[in-house]
């Protein structure tokens, strides 16, 4: 990290994933390398029928009884939320509510209840609609609804840069605890893309795998035979605060945010600069904020997506990025799948479990590795006991954004 400057530390995690509602099952079941995709009832006659849902999926019943008016999305923010709080020693109500502040991103916000209610307008007409519509679906609404459920008076902000967007919101609540707009951020994303028309649209750009009769091999990042990402839902939150903050209140950090970039292709609308120069100098840049060097990484979470394109042009940034022999590389979405722009506040959750455990968790269905990737290490089959010190969580979105985090161990 840059001289002079205060660390930042991440003080609490809230995972909400098809792996189980809490950190523990995810991570269990990352380090397990069991994947989550499923057939899926929903999506019966579309191209595509299966996805990773968060399991029991009535969310809702653990939301308290007012649950009805929120997007699923808002729900499963709210749940992350309340675990990283808890999980951080944090009491809503004994803060300083001025001095709070919540980021969570989204690529769609509310478009489950976007189509709900669509579809109740062609068939029943106006009068067949909610009145809560635009508060159940507009994107702010997680932001909105999670600062008024803890009470929070300072900054509350949506950010969405497609699958990037909770690494977005985790480098925007950074920056606002390193200008001093706040003491604490609780900062992540959420999505629910788990729809007929998001499947039905995925599905005619070609992006999501086909393998319906066999959808829990269906996510395979940086295999040979990968053929598309399987689309998921969840929801990811840390905490953020100063270092001497978290020390004050004897809290132990899971580790420390000390970098973080964001950068554009400027290429396409949904395929990666072949070349990658967005995404490698958003390595470049964040390692320099965090006054460190190419050498100083053990450890990549990669986007790792299962698609063509994203993989082979990660691939290729990271073995030229990395020198070989080079840091341990590592997809969740083998297990998961795509969460879309909850991706890259759970993969952050998950480096910074990384530096904890001191356990690389492997990469799902991998066991042919592309000949683009063959240069890097990537763990794969089980995981893999490491001594983590730095390590960085990267993503990618469509519009062309980049975003990357670097953490270092808190020990």
């Amino acid at each position: 990290m840059r001289s002079g400057r205060q660390r930042l530390a991440v003080t609490g995690i809230g995972l909400v994933t098809p792996a189980g509602i809490g950190a523990v099952p995810t991570w269990d079941a990352l380090c397990a390398a069991r994947p989550t995709a499923a057939t899926d009832q929903d999506l019966a006659g579309l191209p595509v029928t299966f996805s990773c849902r968060v399991p029991g999926s009535d969310a809702a019943a653990v939301s308290g009884p007012k649950s009805w008016r929120h997007d699923r999305y808002t729900l499963l923010a709210l749940l992350a939320a309340r675990e990283a709080v808890a999980d951080a020693s944090l009491e809503p109500g004994s803060w300083e509510d001025t001095r709070i502040a919540v980021v969570v991103g989204s690529a769609a916000g509310g478009i489950l209840t976007y189509e709900k209610q669509h579809a109740k307008l062609l068939a029943s007409g106006p009068s067949g609609i909610s009145p809560l519509t635009l508060p159940a679906f507009l994107p702010n609404m997680a932001s909105g609804q999670l600062a008024i459920e803890l009470g929070v008076r300072g900054p509350s902000l949506h950010a969405a840069t497609a699958c990037a967007s909770g690494a977005t919101a985790i480098m925007t609540a950074a920056q606002l605890l390193r200008d001093d707009l706040g003491d604490v951020a609780i900062a992540g994303a959420s999505d629910c893309m788990v729809t007929r028309l998001c499947t039905a649209a995925f599905a005619k750009m070609g992006a999501l795998s086909r393998r319906n009769r066999q959808p829990e091999a269906a996510s395979r990042p940086f295999d040979t035979a990968r053929d598309g990402f399987v689309l998921a839902e969840g929801a990811g939150m840390l905490v953020l605060e100063r270092s001497a903050d978290a020390t004050a209140r004897r809290v132990r950090p899971y580790g420390m945010l000390d970098g973080w970039a964001s950068t554009s292709d400027a290429y396409a609308m949904t395929a990666p600069d072949p070349e990658g120069r967005g995404l490698h100098r958003a390595f470049d840049l964040a390692l320099t904020e965090a006054d460190a060097t190419a050498r100083d990484v053990d450890h990549v979470n990669a986007h790792g997506t299962g698609t063509p394109m994203n993989d082979r042009t990660e691939a290729a940034v990271l073995s030229r990025f990395f020198a070989e022999g080079g840091p341990t590389v590592t997809s969740a979405k083998g297990v998961l799948g795509h969460t879309m722009g909850a991706a890259g506040a759970i993969e952050a959750a998950l480096t910074v479990l990384t530096l904890r455990h001191g356990l690389v968790p492997p990469t799902a269905n991998l066991s042919s590795v592309d000949p683009a990737a063959r240069s890097l290490d990537l763990v794969h089959g089980k995981a893999r006991p490491q001594r983590v010190e730095f390590a960085v969580s990267a993503s990618s979105g469509f519009g062309g954004h980049n975003a990357v985090l670097a953490f270092r161990s808190a020990e």
